[in-house]
């Protein structure tokens, strides 16, 4: 069986989608062959330019036609925030597989509908949170699992770039709640939700604040434009298991391009993450002699599947594209009826649920929110 693949979207996200799908069975091995089969953006001269340096057979300016085609039978969705939902739950209602890129949509209401949809239809579908496939994660998983550190009790995480850092750069739709939904939490904090769930289990309660550093932004042609999302986020959370934790994040920290940092504590050690350092683990276990005592620094290797599928040594180096890569890989096995793609829409839904409670509490004073 070969599975068509249909593309919407062609920038960043739309070009590392696009290199994973080419790349995800010639490094994995074992999978269904795909074949690139259309690619959608706007205007239709710039989706022809784009179908032909990515490899697609064909092009198109509508989304719609894209969704509605024989051809197709698994829907990139790397669009801007808004467009998410119109188009998943069209893929899905035309009896599509579904990649969707984080956040999953611009609203709670919006994401709600999506879950409901993708149950509905039976469909495989996945978001985009790659930073869950590293392999420095996944051992960090285990090792929690395991009870490598002991019990969990303390989470802390942070999440930092600093794309809005400059008070004059121009206003765009990342600014607007109606085209961009939240600000920080949407772009860069729900992706330290999703580590923090992972290795933490289910959140309980949080209390929050937020603020917006840079309240308006200039206009082409003069003038300014309200900010009306989140620069900065931060949370205090209590856990199902009676563990707590902390989280921050900010699109506004200058000298920050991509810190993606957290550490787990336990009753017998901690573990800490830097994504900055992504083939890194460090490791402290209580045991031994005090004079001996100290992090172990953890190099990614082939004994922390899947390095493996992509080189044979330690020290090599995996990358961001690597991640996405893996994660097709896992949407192909799903859909092949292997084990189920994670994050599907409804896990989607509990991370959407968190960064949604954060962004409230934080507009209503660090109200507590419950998480059900």
């Amino acid at each position: 069986m070969t599975l068509g693949i249909g593309l919407i979207g062609t920038g960043f996200i739309g070009k590392a989608h696009a290199l994973a799908w080419r790349q995800a069975r010639a490094v994995m091995g074992g999978l269904p062959p795909v074949r690139l089969e259309l690619l959608c953006d706007l205007p239709e001269d710039r989706a022809r330019a784009m179908a032909d340096q990515f490899g697609f057979s064909r092009a198109t300016a509508d989304w719609r036609a894209l969704v509605a085609d024989p051809g197709v039978d698994i829907v990139s969705i790397t669009t801007p925030n808004g467009l998410h939902r119109e188009i998943a739950e069209a893929a899905l209602a035309a009896g599509k597989h579904v990649w969707c890129e984080k956040p999953m949509a611009l609203t709670l209401a919006d994401a709600e509908a999506m879950a409901e949809a993708a149950a509905r239809s039976g469909k495989v579908t996945l978001l985009g949170y790659n930073y869950l496939r590293n392999p420095a994660v996944l051992h960090a998983e285990r090792l929690v699992a395991e009870g490598r550190i002991g019990r969990p009790v303390h989470f802390r995480g942070w999440v930092d770039e600093d794309y809005q850092a400059d008070p004059d750069l121009p206003w765009t739709w990342r600014a607007r709640l109606a085209d961009a939904g939240l600000g920080a939490l949407g772009d860069l904090g729900c992706h330290l939700v999703s580590l923090m769930l992972r290795l933490m289990g289910p959140v309980e309660s949080l209390i929050a604040d937020t603020q917006v550093i840079h309240e308006t932004r200039p206009v082409e042609g003069g003038g300014r434009a309200a900010v009306e999302n989140e620069d900065t986020a931060t949370a205090i959370l209590r856990f199902a298991s009676g563990a707590q934790g902390s989280i921050a994040t900010s699109r506004s920290a200058w000298g920050r391009k991509n810190r993606l940092d957290f550490e787990v504590h336990g009753t017998k050690g901690m573990i800490a993450f830097a994504q900055e350092r992504m083939n890194e683990l460090q490791l402290y276990v209580n045991e031994g002699p005090t004079s001996e005592a100290g992090f172990k620094t953890i190099l990614s290797s082939p004994a922390h599947p899947p390095f493996g599928s992509f080189v044979p040594a330690p020290g090599h180096q995996l990358g961001f594209i690597d991640l996405k890569t893996i994660e097709a890989a896992d949407l192909l096995r799903a859909v092949a009826g292997g084990p189920p793609a994670r994050p599907d829409f409804a896990e989607g839904l509990v991370i959407e649920r968190i960064i949604h409670a954060i962004a409230r509490s934080g507009t209503e004073g660090g109200t507590r929110q419950r998480i059900g």
